[in-house]
């Protein structure tokens, strides 16, 4: 497309009224057809998919600890089903059809309920032909509220994406075109940035919690007019805030930054041609009121120390375009294997402690995420690092991760650039 669209000015920044559901314990969630408003207004309007008529669907903000009932109700004409990505929940809510749950058919409603046991930024979205329903829209955010709440003026949701359409505001619908399956994936030739609330104060402290919900794009992500810390990264609690410089977000993964407002407030994504804007969060007046002071750490996770791996597995990335031959009978494979297996990669008792090499012998990088659980990677020199849910494999190279598997049940491992995973890159695993 022309460099109109290429580079969204800054009237496709909108903030749109986006609902929240905060603070309930029954919720109900719509899948359906919705009309957005997604390049610039004035130009043409995107029929897509969504929840409860928007796109994305409301920000839902819930309890630590606390049961929570979501009705999600299939209006669409295919069937669906909602995953929690993120969320430590109990294997028969996690939202994976034929492998966690029956299919939502069109007209049904399936009643999900989980404890959320930690708080973070989540986010939910489809997990049935997710390559495709959640390029059509069907994503929102999930946030799980601080039992002690850190100190900022606001706490602001920045949900990523991107949309192949044309310039009329049509999605294209070539989902499933093999030469985007066989390289990065299907990714849109427009991306935006949607904000939960529109404008801040010079001098405010801010949290944002940026959520990258596209399906395959990895967006290296600056934010100007800010000074400050991540503090968090794929719902999980840094020990100690680490300074804010260029942020790297593979699909489905998210980062928490608190921030001080000094100047007009951007979202670029970094590009080999310049920066590409995604949004702008309006400053208007002056806080005279905040004295600043030192980031302080959030609160540390909840989750269990691993002890020393009883057993060390590989799981090697294959195939795709300018890749390796293998014995899958989809463009990509997972040792040899692609797609689901009536065999898990790997059987694991309650509270084992698993070591995982990811091999990436691809020429494209990878976005591994396992469900139900959270892992810490692994530094070169053998130390554990960040933990994570989601973690991002370059070409041709490998990372280590390491698991306390004490969440039963069965659980998927998959590629989440989600063309990758229609493509053949899907393995689970088996706690008992």
């Amino acid at each position: 497309m022309n460099r109109r669209y290429f580079l969204a000015s800054s009237s496709a920044m909108a903030v749109l009224p986006l609902p929240t559901f905060a603070g309930q314990t029954r919720l109900h969630l719509k899948a359906e057809s919705v009309i957005q408003q997604i390049l610039p207004p004035g130009d043409g309007t995107t029929s897509m998919l969504g929840f409860n008529g928007s796109m994305p669907g409301p920000e839902l903000r819930l309890s630590r600890g606390q049961r929570v009932w979501i009705d999600v109700e299939n209006g669409l004409d295919e069937g669906t089903a909602v995953h929690w990505h993120g969320i430590r929940l109990e294997n028969r809510m996690d939202g994976v059809p034929m492998l966690t749950q029956d299919l939502i058919e069109p007209a049904d409603t399936k009643a999900y309920n989980f404890v959320p046991p930690d708080s973070g930024t989540y986010w939910y979205h489809s997990h049935y032909t997710s390559h495709e329903q959640v390029a059509r829209g069907m994503m929102g955010a999930l946030i799980i509220e601080d039992d002690m709440p850190p100190d900022v003026d606001h706490d602001i949701t920045v949900l990523i994406s991107d949309w192949r359409m044309k310039k009329d505001g049509t999605l294209t619908d070539e989902f499933t075109d093999v030469h985007s399956l066989a390289h990065a994936g299907y990714m849109g030739n427009y991306a935006r940035a949607f904000l939960s609330q529109q404008d801040v104060k010079q001098g405010d402290r801010v949290r944002l919690r940026l959520i990258n919900a596209a399906t395959n794009r990895i967006f290296s992500t600056l934010v100007s007019g800010v000074t400050g810390s991540v503090v968090a990264l794929d719902g999980m609690a840094l020990s100690q805030p680490r300074l804010l410089t260029e942020l790297v977000l593979a699909p489905a993964q998210r980062a928490d930054l608190v921030v001080d407002i000094n100047g007009p407030v951007g979202f670029d994504m970094v590009t080999p041609q310049g920066p590409y804007h995604l949004a702008d969060l309006a400053v208007s007046g002056t806080n005279t009121n905040r004295k600043t002071g030192p980031i302080a750490a959030l609160a540390p996770p909840n989750l269990p120390p691993p002890d020393k791996p009883t057993q060390h597995l590989t799981l090697t990335m294959m195939g795709g375009a300018m890749g390796g031959r293998h014995a899958g009978d989809n463009i990509w494979a997972f040792n040899n294997i692609s797609d689901m297996q009536a065999e898990p990669f790997g059987s694991f008792k309650k509270g084992e402690t698993v070591r995982i090499t990811l091999a990436n012998d691809t020429s494209f990088p990878h976005s591994i995420h396992l469900h139900g659980h959270h892992f810490y990677e692994v530094h070169e020199n053998g130390t554990l690092g960040d933990l994570r849910d989601t973690t991002l494999v370059n070409a041709l190279e490998s990372r280590d991760i390491v698991c306390v598997f004490d969440n039963p049940g069965r659980w998927l491992l998959h590629c989440h650039m989600l063309s990758h995973a229609f493509g053949g890159m899907r393995t689970w695993v088996n706690v008992a």
